[in-house]
C-alpha cells in the first residue's frame, strides 16, 4: 500500500483489514470521537468511529505525534 500525503484520505476497503483500531478512553458513549491504528512503515490511519467503511485519513508517525503534542499542551485550547 502507497502512503498517502498528510492529510490525504482513502477508502475503508483500501486499507488494510488487520490494522487494529484504537478510540480513546476518554470518548463520550455518544460516538462523536475519531479512531487511530498505527500501520506498519511508520504511519498513522485515522477514522470516524460513526462512519468507519468511510474516508480514513493517513499522516507520517512524527506529525501525528507533533499534533498530539501540541493537543496535550493546550495549543488548540479556545
Amino acid at each position: 500500500m502507497a502512503c498517502l500525503g498528510v492529510g490525504e484520505h482513502d477508502r475503508d476497503s483500501d486499507v488494510d483489514p488487520a490494522l487494529n483500531w484504537i478510540r480513546s478512553t476518554r470518548s463520550m458513549t455518544n460516538g462523536n470521537c475519531v479512531e487511530v491504528a498505527p500501520e506498519p512503515g511508520q504511519f498513522i490511519r485515522v477514522r470516524d468511529s460513526k462512519n468507519p467503511s468511510g474516508a480514513v485519513l493517513g499522516f507520517p508517525s512524527a506529525e501525528w505525534n507533533a499534533f498530539v503534542g501540541a493537543v496535550r499542551k493546550g495549543r488548540f485550547d479556545r
